[in-house]
């Protein structure tokens, strides 16, 4: 059984690991030669959008899957109506702009901020008078890890951001005063079984996720989150894993985006939960039984940004998992991550500020 992966990162080369041991065979279509996954899969090199490409990987898998969400609706449109594509089309159309992923939360009853289409300098200077300063101006498509954004903090700063960004279809919201930042995943089977696994606390600086625990918060937050995952997860006959992201506000949740694919935040799952969300992603697109998300104990993850720590410093530390992307090192480049797991919450937390302290000085964790 071959499972082609249109996208050949880390988030693929991790697919490819959890899958050998399924007895799994992978295929690859990237632009890059030299991938994390080309390192240990074949790579068709050539871009997303050739047809010509995308119809060798169909015709050479069982089944289509992606490791991001920035690949080609149209493209993948285009491949014979009998290709296996998992997850759903749709699903991706809709995590692909900003607008379209608003307006599901709000059609499934999912809380998320206040925000308005922007496709002019006029319907941004409209939209601030509505939704009102501070706010984040976002380009509709293309945009992660913090890039094509904004902040508006006053009134100057509205002036001339229309162009700054680009002049292309943006999404302008309100800055939520949240108190700390949570995701959810869970996957679905074709068949319709659904596993969800524990809530995630995130902390990002600059954009870009640099620790993840779990499980995090309350049962009370858990059930809500699982809850909206649930109803997406549902609305769209969905097929693999799924993630949304969250702002925590005085106990409620906001929704701020989601993603229709393995999750940075889930990273802990490999070594903390049962069945990582890797394997059960490729369980649910093979329709096979899902596995148990249950956590080992109270897990952390942390990103390697940048640059990688010398390898022996990290492994004289008990416990600690060290993940190496095989990417080379550049500012802001997400290399690799460290996992670890203990006992009690306390615990981990400890472990993880003194790791995060030496890697990123500076970052608080709440």
């Amino acid at each position: 059984m071959t499972v082609g992966i249109v996208g050949a990162g880390q988030l693929g080369r991790m697919l490819a690991l959890a899958g050998y041991p399924l007895g799994l065979d992978f295929l690859f279509l990237d632009p890059s030669e030299g991938s994390p996954a080309g390192q240990v899969a074949p790579q068709i090199v050539g871009e997303f959008t050739s047809s010509k490409l995308l119809g060798k990987l169909a015709r050479e898998s069982q089944v289509l899957t992606f490791d991001w969400e920035n690949i080609s609706v149209d493209a993948l449109r285009k491949l014979p109506g009998d290709t296996l594509i998992c997850p759903p089309v749709p699903a991706l159309a809709a995590a692909q702009d900003r607008v379209q992923e608003k307006q599901l939360f709000e059609k499934l009853r999912i809380p998320t901020t206040r925000w308005a289409n922007v496709e002019s300098q006029r319907d941004l200077e409209k939209a601030v008078a509505r939704i009102g300063l501070p706010g984040v101006l976002k380009t509709r498509r293309l945009g992660y890890d913090g890039k094509g954004q904004r902040v508006l903090r006053k009134a100057e700063d509205v002036a001339g951001a229309w162009s700054a960004l680009g002049e292309v279809p943006l999404l302008y919201e309100e800055m939520v005063p949240f108190d700390y930042e949570v995701s959810i995943i869970g996957a679905r089977s074709r068949s319709g079984e659904i596993a969800i696994y524990p809530l995630n606390g995130n902390v990002h600086a600059g954009g870009i996720l640099r620790l993840t625990r779990a499980p995090y918060g309350t049962p009370a937050l858990q059930r809500q989150a699982a809850r909206h995952l649930r109803r997406a997860l549902l609305h769209f006959r969905y097929t693999g894993i799924l993630t949304i992201e969250f702002f925590v506000k005085r106990g409620r949740l906001v929704a701020n985006e989601m993603a229709p694919r393995v999750h940075n935040s889930g990273h802990w799952t490999i070594e903390g939960a049962e069945t990582s969300q890797f394997e059960n992603h490729l369980r649910a697109i093979l329709d096979l039984p899902l596995g148990s998300t249950r956590a080992r104990g109270h897990c952390a993850m942390l990103n390697l940004i940048g640059e990688m720590p010398v390898t022996r410093t990290v492994l004289e530390q008990p416990g600690v998992h060290l993940h190496d992307y095989g990417k080379s090192p550049r500012p802001g480049r997400k290399l690799g991550h460290l996992t670890l797991v203990e006992r009690t919450a306390a615990a981990r937390d400890r472990r993880a500020r003194r790791l995060l302290g030496r890697l990123t000085p500076g970052i608080r964790i709440p």
